[in-house]
């Protein structure tokens, strides 16, 4: 429901007149999406796989019926899982490689977040402290005649 929408159905509601309801109402999603690395490679492992066992249901059929193409189906479903296999260890790893450049996105309550924000937080007053000493030091030299304030009261 965008905004146009819902301005329209809250005047209808301030009519008086009936809001007709929605088939089916958008949640948010809880997990976030898949990056999109990660998610080609599990299309590709799952193309990959379905066509594995599909081509292992070929052969083991070819065997009952006892036909010459039995033998060539079993070599080629073996070499196929093999193939299977990899794909989806590629989504593993893909996964994995994704996670380590990019780190997972912290959630607002979480502790590392809050201690990134306390340091940063101690950071900038350390820079303000020493933007104010340097700014009462350079007050105190022109007080002085440009010396020292050491210099000064000796």
């Amino acid at each position: 429901m965008d905004r146009g929408e819902r301005r329209e159905s809250q005047a209808r509601a301030a009519e008086g007149a009936p809001v007709p309801r929605r088939l089916w109402v958008e949640d948010p999603v809880a997990r976030a999406r898949m990056a999109d690395p990660v998610r080609k490679a599990a299309v590709r492992a799952v193309l990959i796989v379905s066509l594995t066992l599909i081509q292992a249901m070929v052969a083991f059929l070819c065997t009952l019926a006892g036909s010459w193409l039995a033998l060539p189906m079993v070599f080629s479903s073996i070499a196929s899982t093999v193939v299977a296999t990899w794909s989806v260890l590629d989504v593993w790893v893909t996964r994995q490689v994704w996670k380590q450049r990019y780190g997972v996105v912290s959630e607002p309550s979480s502790s590392a977040r809050q201690l990134r924000r306390e340091r940063r937080r101690v950071r900038r007053a350390a820079r303000a402290a020493a933007r104010a000493d340097a700014r009462i030091g350079r007050r105190e030299r022109r007080e002085h005649g440009g010396r020292r304030v050491a210099e000064a009261e000796v």
